[in-house]
């Protein structure tokens, strides 16, 4: 309903939907009426654009959403493994019942390309504010609304549809927030600071998860199980609110990012920004794909598969080894802001290729490592999670990097996405197989092959550090 309202209004521009861009557009020292009130623009780089967003809205604007995915991340995969099947399909048998509700969270998976081809459209074509807005209710609309939904004892068979429902909008809302909030960081960076500034949105994947996490172990510790059967499991969905109402009040604060501008007065946007991405940027489509695998893998096998495997094998109750997973975010969050200065000293290419090396590495260690008891696995966690802020730092500002302003919307959040479904949708149950049948080394040997695969997709790739985002025609890959 956000992208057919976002169409009618370009279709049908209004002042109050364009007179933010085109008032920063005439108020450019590059732009200028002439006598028939025609508007006349002058060729214009970003290095020589106003910034008008100042740094803590943009850490705020972009940050808000991605801490938001990662929050609902775990509170959903968590309700979905002890709470949906009680509460949604008390029908079923209870290993199907399970397996009906895990359904449920794959879901968004598989709607979110679906949410950044639509998304990714309206941002190529009519700008990132409203289209970042649009993305934020959609997915917190859709998160809030699991909160509030009845159960399966209230409405029978309903009750599990809306469940599936709002989790498709929620990836939906997610495909197209992604992209978006890093082109808000990287298009308003000042120069040398691209990969800095990308790193906002970014970091708010640790602080999803240690929010997230933190107000599980609380109610974990107040609550009975039937008081969070009861009315608990609620509150994380309910209290997702206060996040979205934050970003969305940062967000209608922003101004039009200067790249969008810039397009928008050279007349450089496309019609269709998926076909165009498909017919003109298909090699830096595939690469981009295959550069951020092994980030989802990695991520996935550290959150999801070693909780399982931790809890089911390993003899570790689930509130411990939340803890540990809660210290290895903590190395996460810190290692972002790090490789992300690495990224504008050494560059993006180096600096992913070293992380992909090293997370090759770490996969040959993973087996014997989880396999050494408390120490191991504390170990195995804080290592997986500090490499995983090596790649997961620069890698939002990478994929924006390799595709012009008129499809970068578009085809990073297409990228980002597609990595996801690869990387991310099977990999627990991947990990899951081969550690039955062949030990945890096979598990590692995975990761490792996984993270090859990026580490070729890295080498195929241009630096893209010097490039000047706002005046390139052709992808850099």
């Amino acid at each position: 309903m956000a992208a057919v309202l976002l169409g009618k209004a370009w279709r049908n521009p209004k002042p109050n939907t364009l007179a933010t861009i085109k008032s920063q557009i005439e108020a450019t020292d590059y732009c200028q009426r002439d006598k028939a009130g025609v508007l006349l623009c002058t060729f214009m780089k970003q290095r020589d654009l106003p910034l008008t967003n100042s740094p803590a809205r943009i850490l705020i604007a972009s940050l808000a959403g991605t801490a938001i995915e990662f929050f609902d991340f775990y509170i959903y995969a968590t309700a979905a493994v002890l709470v949906f099947p009680k509460l949604f399909f008390p029908a079923s048998e209870p290993a199907a019942a399970t397996l009906e509700s895990l359904a449920t969270f794959a879901l968004a998976f598989f709607a979110r390309p679906v949410g950044s081809a639509v998304f990714g459209h309206f941002g190529d074509r009519i700008g990132r504010k409203a289209t970042l807005v649009a993305a934020l209710l959609t997915m917190g609309l859709s998160t809030v609304a699991v909160g509030l939904l009845p159960t399966y004892a209230a409405i029978g068979i309903a009750a599990p549809i809306l469940l599936a429902l709002c989790r498709l909008g929620q990836g939906l809302g997610l495909g197209g927030e992604w992209g978006g909030a890093i082109l808000l960081a990287t298009e308003n960076a000042p120069p040398g600071k691209r990969a800095r500034y990308g790193m906002f949105p970014q970091f708010g994947a640790p602080v999803g998860f240690l929010l997230s996490g933190g107000l599980f172990l609380f109610l974990s510790l107040q609550l009975s199980n039937e008081q969070f059967l009861s009315f608990g499991w609620r509150i994380p969905f309910l209290g997702s609110s206060v996040l979205v109402l934050i970003g969305l009040y940062v967000r209608l604060k922003i101004t039009e990012t200067p790249a969008f501008l810039h397009a928008l007065a050279h007349h450089e946007r496309v019609k269709i920004p998926l076909v165009t991405l498909f017919k003109e940027h298909s090699r830096a489509l595939v690469l981009g794909t295959l550069l951020a695998v092994a980030t989802f893998v990695l991520f996935y096998l550290l959150t999801v598969f070693c909780l399982s495997w931790g809890v089911t094998h390993l003899g570790y109750h689930r509130n411990e080894f939340l803890v540990i997973q809660l210290l290895g975010v903590l190395f996460f969050a810190g290692t972002i802001p790090l490789s992300a200065s690495l990224a504008d000293r050494l560059g993006r290419r180096k600096t992913m290729f070293i992380a992909s090396l090293l997370i090759i590495l770490f996969g040959l260690a993973l087996g014997p490592l989880l396999n050494a008891g408390t120490g191991g696995v504390v170990a195995t966690l804080i290592i997986g999670f500090s490499l995983m802020g090596m790649t997961y730092g620069p890698l939002g500002t990478l994929l924006s990097e390799l595709y012009p302003t008129s499809v970068r919307y578009t085809g990073s959040s297409t990228s980002f996405n597609m990595a996801g479904i690869l990387g991310a949708s099977l990999a627990p149950y991947i990990a899951t197989s081969l550690a039955l049948k062949f030990g945890l080394h096979a598990v590692g040997y995975y990761l490792s092959a996984s993270a090859l695969l990026s580490l070729i997709a890295v080498y195929l790739t241009n630096e893209t550090q010097y490039l000047e985002i706002d005046s390139r025609s052709k992808n850099s890959a």
